[in-house]
């Protein structure tokens, strides 16, 4: 039996990991500390099980924390480790308390000072050895970033990569012309899988309707196949733009048309295959 799993959410604790990109007035609803009971209730509300928990800063400090949380709810972690350093010697640090497996990694690449990261030498070498471990790489990029995505992807066939929150699309009403190519370029890579998370995290609650990103949905569904297609809610950065419930729902009926099989890939299957959860 499949199990439900949120393929994108956070936890933090503000006294151990500060989040300074937490705005206490523009973003009230997420301006307070999320453990494992709160995940548990906003699954429970959605109807899944299980969730990957992603890093919010690029801290190895948070990523042990959040490897030592309660493995009933939450079936992996997306860590963070410095590619340009010992990556071995730094998810065995992980690993040493963890009571949740590292089933990948991710840098936030798309806030990261030098523009072409990604590019670098000691990233590559740092990508090798997420490879070599049998881990994957979150890509959290911008529209311009895409097409540096599908170089890197090209050229590390054997690493599992996962975009997040679809690259990045315009919010509704702006031109889709420039990610809807990335994107394609990406998708040609059958080592990448893409997350449907994250695009009402930066919209005010209200001011969409499932509508508003059907384009978006449908167009990564055929660039990518159902197969490489996960379903993340991006809570609690959801809560900013209705909540984990109205995204589900949104997901739930612009997906209506897919069978059973199909939107169990989607919900949960296509995860557990990617991360090599359970």
């Amino acid at each position: 039996m499949t199990v439900g799993v949120d393929a994108h959410v956070h936890l933090w604790d503000r006294a151990l990991d500060p989040q300074d990109w937490i705005d206490p007035q523009s973003m009230a609803p997420i301006a307070r500390d999320f453990g494992a009971a709160d995940l548990k209730a906003m699954l429970a509300s959605t109807g899944l099980e299980r969730a990957v928990v992603v890093q919010s800063s690029n801290s190895l400090g948070e990523s042990v924390r959040l490897a030592q949380l309660d493995p009933s709810v939450v079936a992996g972690l997306v860590g963070w480790v410095d590619l340009t350093s010992d990556v071995d010697a730094q998810l065995d640090l992980i690993r040493r308390t963890a009571t949740v497996p590292v089933v990948g990694v991710r840098h936030l690449v798309h806030i990261d000072p030098d523009p072409e990261w990604m590019l670098r030498d000691d990233v590559a070498a740092g990508l090798a050895a997420l490879e070599r471990q049998g881990l994957c790489f979150d890509l959290v990029v911008r529209e311009w970033q895409l097409a540096q995505a599908a170089l890197v992807a090209g050229r590390h066939e054997g690493l599992r990569f996962v975009l997040d929150h679809l690259g990045g699309p315009p919010a509704p009403g702006g031109d889709t012309t420039a990610w809807a190519a990335g994107l394609r370029e990406l998708a040609r890579r059958p080592n990448v899988a893409v997350k449907v998370s994250g695009l009402v995290s930066g919209l005010a609650a209200g001011s969409w309707q499932a509508a508003d990103l059907a384009d978006r949905l449908t167009f990564a569904l055929e660039a990518f196949g159902v197969d490489r297609v996960l379903y993340g809610s991006d809570w609690p950065l959801a809560e900013l733009g209705g909540g984990a419930v109205a995204w589900k729902a949104a997901v739930d009926s612009l997906f209506a048309g897919l069978s059973e099989a199909e939107r169990l890939r989607v919900f949960g299957g296509s995860a557990a295959e990617v991360y090599s959860l359970f």
